[in-house]
């Protein structure tokens, strides 16, 4: 068989790529080892959302019916049924890039692929057999899988990944994550809002590291509100794994032995090469690309996860868009500078742009307008006054550089501020750009106002 384009690899990047090239006339194969929709539409992104929706309710319905004028006799969760649900809206949306695939006529192959040469593609169906593809381009879009600690392999019972945290028969009674990014933090809110007792080791000082600082402090009290145990500036020094059970060492503001029903180890992610003939690599074993995405071997592209951080779905789609618009069209490709990060745990948290504690370590001039929650109608209407929104704008002129939520709805609302940052938008554009009342949306208006002197509400 022989294609304009092959893609290995049905992720965010793979599948997307694939239906922009069949968009604009090519023919295309995307050949994909388990299910269309890669990890975010299967183990990622999308089944997670589902629990994080589950434990939300149960959440607001056992703690806080009161507040509401609510109460239940004998509130109770079938966990079964939970774990089903998320695997039922992951299913139903893999079935939906199926549909796509169908729709814009791309060869969906499925099976293991190996890039021989230049130009041609092997395939190791499930039978065994082998097929062999041809296209004047391929692009490898194969993602990244959960990096496991060392000495401390994962064992699918008592030391998973995120992949086996989604699946999991029984709920544990107790629960170690090692690593407080975004996958450690949602798991987490999960576990905690079912009753597992959960405990948090994080090696640098503050959980969500890349977030602002004060976000995260904000999110580690929310934490311990809830009954969580966070230990940050904690480093792990000894782990043991046994059939029922982990022994975990930790040395931080004190050296202690956690014992838990398991260890769900949340330490970041290494890449999945496909087969045969490697690109070069960087220093840490992604695929290298040049301003194009193409990587070392001639009519050989790479996008997503497979290329490095930020290790995000929308990134991912992104760039396998504008690798393919630049093989086939005179659109010169740009590479992600700017792009929102969410972790959707309980108070939300979303941002964009620079944070203030690297404003700081680069000398800048800037102001910066912080309007908390509960001075919103809105979220006292709702039940969710935590949080705040805080945005940074640079001097002399003023234009937002960064914009950190925290609390109710904040990964829906980052899209307005980025947004605002692609179009450069100044603090009076915000501020004469009328927010509808009441909204959640009126911060945002707000905290610009406030950065300048202009805040009415607070």
């Amino acid at each position: 068989m022989s294609y304009d384009l092959i893609v290995i690899g049905g992720g965010p990047a793979g599948y997307v790529g694939a239906i922009r090239a069949a968009q604009l006339g090519k023919k295309v194969a995307c050949v994909e080892r388990e299910r269309a929709g890669g990890t975010c539409t299967n183990w990622g992104c999308i089944p997670t959302k589902s629990l994080l929706r589950n434990a939300e309710l149960f959440h607001l319905m056992k703690h806080r019916a009161g507040e509401f004028g609510l109460s239940f006799d004998n509130l109770s969760f079938d966990w079964s049924k939970i774990i089903k649900r998320s695997r039922d809206v992951a299913d139903k949306n893999a079935v939906g890039v199926e549909f796509l695939f169908k729709k814009n006529k791309i060869d969906y192959i499925k099976g293991e692929a190996s890039v021989e040469k230049a130009g041609v593609v092997n395939v190791k169906g499930g039978d065994g057999k082998n097929q062999r593809l041809e296209g004047k381009n391929i692009l490898i879009c194969t993602g990244v899988v959960s990096r496991a600690m060392p000495n401390f392999p994962f064992n699918g019972k008592t030391v998973i990944g995120s992949r086996e945290a989604l699946v999991l028969e029984k709920q544990p009674k107790s629960v170690v994550i090692i690593g407080a990014g975004a996958i450690g933090v949602e798991f987490a809110y999960f576990f905690n809002a079912f009753g597992t007792k959960v405990t948090m080791v994080e090696m640098l000082p503050n959980i969500l590291p890349v977030e602002d600082t004060e976000v995260s402090q904000t999110l580690e009290k929310a934490f311990a509100k809830q009954g969580m145990t966070v230990l940050t500036g904690t480093k792990t020094t000894k782990t043991e794994a046994g059939p029922n059970g982990v022994k975990i060492t930790v040395e931080g503001k004190k050296t202690e032995t956690l014992e838990a029903d398991l260890c769900l180890v949340a330490i970041g992610v290494q890449a999945l090469l496909p087969g045969g003939t490697a690109p070069k690599l960087t220093d840490r074993g992604y695929i290298q690309v040049d301003e194009r995405y193409q990587t070392s071997i001639p009519g050989v592209y790479a996008a997503g996860d497979i290329i490095g951080p930020p290790w995000l779905a929308h990134v991912a789609s992104f760039e396998a868009i504008q690798a393919v618009e630049g093989m086939f069209t005179d659109h010169k490709p740009k590479k992600v500078t700017l792009f929102p990060g969410c972790t959707y745990c309980n108070p939300q948290v979303a941002s964009i742009g620079i944070t203030e504690r690297a404003a700081k370590e680069k000398g800048m001039k800037y102001k910066v307008g912080k309007f908390p929650f509960m001075a919103s109608g809105k979220a006292r209407a709702i039940g969710e006054s935590e949080g705040f929104v805080k945005l940074l704008f640079n001097e002399p002129h003023g234009e937002i550089i960064g914009a950190h939520i925290i609390g109710p709805e904040a990964t829906e609302m980052i899209a307005e501020l980025g947004l605002g940052m692609t179009l450069e938008a100044t603090w009076e554009e915000i501020e004469a750009t009328i927010h509808a009342h009441p909204t959640l949306g009126e911060a945002v208006h707000e905290a610009a106002g406030l950065a300048y002197g202009h805040a009415i509400n607070i």
